[in-house]
């Protein structure tokens, strides 16, 4: 994780073969420092993966696109208001996925699916890549059950803390109606909710949690780890990983799995993306 908050979110995940970010929130300067903190250079990115079009998941495509070329992957939605709102109108390396349509990038198969929150057609990822594989979801109002179908078979799950509950009730900085925006069914999920959705993965796969997206004002990470912990320890699962992302610093880098050496021979064209 690159850095995740309510002000900035970007992820890399990267197999020998292939080096993508989840979502360009931060700076385009962060960015490329962060990367290179892991030893990557920003020409080196395969792709650039949106899961809506907020500003803080956003804001660094422009210059990012601009300077690397690098390919976006989004939905036609997404990339649609993405395009409408900055400068990456004129970016021509769009590919342009349906969601609920997998599909590949170099040797990572990549399965989007809907989830529900205040934008155009937002998204969630599930990553597989040799034997294991990643669920990713953030900014949702609540879980689907077709979205637990979905992160059923991952062995490391990122996922949304936004917000303590009662944090965010006693916050005076938030009009009501913000407040109820963020706790709606399109909104964000609190430490509670995302706890109960781990706690319905635990007869599937997972070994990793990810706790992340949380707020600056209506959240800690203490209280985001004790809230999960605290359920894991109920359900007798006191000896799973539980790792939370923050707004300022890279997360401790964590491997999934391995995947296969030599070289890699694509298996998908080009052609399956439309431009934009």
């Amino acid at each position: 994780m690159l850095g995740s908050g309510s002000a900035g979110n970007s992820a890399l995940i990267a197999t020998d073969h292939c080096k993508i970010l989840i979502d360009g929130g931060l700076s385009a300067r962060q960015i490329v420092l962060r990367l290179e903190q892991c030893g990557i250079r920003p020409n080196q990115l395969d792709g650039v993966l949106l899961t809506h079009e907020h500003g803080d998941h956003v804001c660094g495509l422009e210059v990012l696109g601009r300077k690397f070329d690098v390919p976006i992957y989004a939905n036609s939605l997404t990339a649609e208001a993405v395009r409408c709102d900055s400068g990456l109108d004129q970016h021509r390396n769009w590919r342009i996925f349906h969601t609920g349509a997998e599909f590949s990038i170099c040797d990572i198969t990549v399965q989007p699916f809907p989830v529900p929150h205040d934008a155009v057609d937002p998204v969630g990822f599930a990553f597989y890549a040799g034997s294991s594989s990643l669920g990713f979801i953030t900014d949702l109002g609540y879980v689907t059950k077709m979205i637990v179908e979905r992160l059923r078979q991952v062995h490391t799950l990122v996922i949304e803390t936004n917000h303590d509950e009662k944090l965010l009730q006693n916050d005076k900085h938030r009009p009501w109606p913000v407040k109820q925006r963020i706790q709606s069914r399109h909104g964000h999920l609190s430490n509670n909710a995302a706890a109960n959705v781990i706690e319905q993965l635990l007869p599937g796969k997972i070994e990793r949690v990810v706790l992340g997206h949380l707020s600056r004002d209506c959240n800690t990470p203490l209280l985001a780890l004790r809230t999960v912990s605290e359920s894991l320890a109920k359900c007798g699962k006191i000896d799973m990983e539980v790792q939370c992302a923050t707004q300022f610093e890279i997360s401790a880098h964590f491997r999934i799995g391995e995947t296969k050496l030599g070289e890699f021979q694509a298996t998908f064209e080009n052609a399956f993306f439309q431009t934009a």
